[in-house]
């Protein structure tokens, strides 16, 4: 009588999850640095935002409050991903250039003649 060993494997798509929401997470930062930088309210709000929660967060100005948005924007956006895609099998490398993508999105974004461009 032989044994088979059963190999089970994991479904792959809380990694994508994961992925694709730290790319979501940082075009998140880039979109509340670009909005600081065309608006002073939403510069203020984001001062506000931050000094809500952070401790010491008035000496460091709105950055606090636009990491808060990149922050949120992140666990939110991986917490949905991962409900979406937790049982299903996906493609790795297709999120992977997602991802890449979205990063590539936000450092055109933070790039200082991009923002200039879209700021003025």
């Amino acid at each position: 009588m032989s044994q088979q060993a059963s190999s089970t494997t994991s479904p792959n798509g809380p990694a994508a999850a994961a992925l694709i929401a730290a790319g979501l997470g940082l075009v998140a930062l880039a979109l509340a640095q670009v909005g600081s930088e065309a608006s002073g309210s939403w510069k203020s709000a984001m001062q506000a935002l931050g000094n809500s929660w952070i401790p010491g967060a008035k000496g460091i100005g709105p950055y606090s409050g636009k990491e808060t948005v990149g922050l949120l924007a992140w666990l939110i956006s991986w917490a949905v991903l991962h409900l979406a895609l937790r049982r299903r099998d996906v493609s790795l490398v297709l999120a992977g250039i997602v991802s890449l993508l979205l990063v590539g999105l936000s450092t055109t974004l933070l790039w200082p003649p991009v923002t200039h461009l879209l700021v003025h």
